[in-house]
């Protein structure tokens, strides 16, 4: 005879599910929108980041090490030269391409690249302030003049320490003696040693503006998700921004970075260039003791400028990358936010960075005051 059949769990036993019921079916799951995210990037793009991270790599060695390896190089190898003459190349002729069209004008070319590069970034992190542009631009100009004042010293001391190759009353300046075809036999401190490492050195420090560049674009982006949600606990860096100031960045950053760009890797090359004319130099020309003078003296003028004068507050100029806001140093930052251990409500899934969980819906686990039993059933209480 047929009984009938009890429920597997009564009212009076553990509470437990008779079956898993359809989650999605019986409950909206809420979503919120969340913070903007960067846009999927272009393979061109993503080549255009790689070659910037290695123009990076190529810059950015450590100065303090790379003007060791300078000094020790005019000190050994062009001692070395002195006493075991290197074997000679295109590079160990005066008239060969490089010496004659990038040496010689080797200034020129430093501030084609640096001049753009300098009012660009600083017209971008200063949000178009021109007092603040003109400080940055006043390194520029304090390198030109230390650069000009130099090497006339440099052929101040050629012209009093020396001789011409021929005899004669009419031939005792320098001037006089070329004109008539002689040799000027003086101590000739390297021009050449000292530009190349004087510009290589001011090129570093001015493109230090672009460490960090890439982030001003997420900060820009998430400021305007914070003050749009009209949330005021912002720890971003351009919080400290006006509306306009904010606005004008953007404009700025989204108008001049491929320009940017362009120039830093432009100054990469360049860099690479005078390394390697500064190698053909010590190889090739002039004594040790001239390169190791002009070395000694573009490492001081640097070390004076960029490491003391510029770092001094408020002192007619400042370093690169200081404006209205920091970045800079974001690659160096770890974020810590602090976690918000909020509960779900009832029948809501767990959320990460306010999105639902799907895959968790079919393991979701239910208080007992979320289920109900009727007619001997265990069920979900929906309402």
């Amino acid at each position: 005879m047929a009984t009938k059949r009890k429920p597997l769990y009564s009212s009076n036993s553990s509470t437990k599910l008779n079956f898993r019921p359809n989650v999605s079916d019986s409950i909206k799951w809420e979503t919120k929108g969340t913070k903007p995210v960067q846009e999927p990037s272009s393979i061109p793009k993503v080549l255009l980041i790689m070659i910037l991270h290695g123009c990076r790599k190529i810059v950015f060695v450590n100065t303090n090490l790379k003007v060791c390896i300078y000094l020790l190089s005019l000190f050994i190898i062009s001692l070395l030269a002195d006493v075991l003459p290197f074997p000679k190349t295109y590079f160990s002729h005066k008239d060969n391409i490089f010496n004659q069209y990038f040496v010689k004008m080797a200034w020129g070319w430093t501030l084609l690249l640096s001049v753009p590069f300098v009012m660009l970034t600083s017209t971008t992190y200063c949000c178009g302030n021109k007092d603040r542009i003109v400080k940055h631009m006043i390194r520029l100009a304090v390198a030109t003049i230390s650069w000009f004042l130099w090497v006339k010293f440099f052929s101040f001391v050629e012209g009093i320490i020396g001789r011409c190759n021929a005899k004669g009353d009419l031939l005792k300046t320098k001037s006089t003696c070329a004109e008539k075809g002689y040799h000027w036999q003086g101590f000739d401190i390297s021009g050449h040693a000292f530009i190349l490492i004087y510009s290589t050195l001011v090129l570093i420090e001015e493109a230090r503006a672009i460490i960090g560049w890439e982030g001003i674009n997420d900060m820009i982006r998430n400021e305007e998700y914070i003050r749009s949600s009209g949330n005021n606990e912002s720890s971003n860096n351009l919080k400290k921004l006006s509306d306009k100031d904010l606005k004008t960045l953007k404009v700025l950053y989204e108008k001049n970075t491929p320009y940017i760009r362009f120039l830093f890797i432009m100054i990469t090359f360049l860099i690479i260039i005078w390394d390697c004319m500064l190698l053909s130099t010590i190889l090739y020309f002039h004594s040790m003791v001239e390169k190791f003078i002009s070395g000694c003296v573009a490492v001081s003028i640097w070390l004076l400028t960029y490491r003391f004068w510029f770092t001094i507050p408020k002192y007619f100029s400042c370093m690169p990358g200081e404006g209205l806001f920091k970045y800079g140093d974001l690659r160096y930052l770890k974020e810590t936010s602090s976690k918000k251990t909020t509960t779900n409500n009832k029948g809501q899934l767990p959320k990460f960075m306010g999105m639902p969980l799907l895959g968790l819906r079919n393991e979701i686990q239910f208080d007992k005051s979320d289920l109900k039993t009727e007619n001997g059933f265990t069920t979900l209480n929906t309402s």
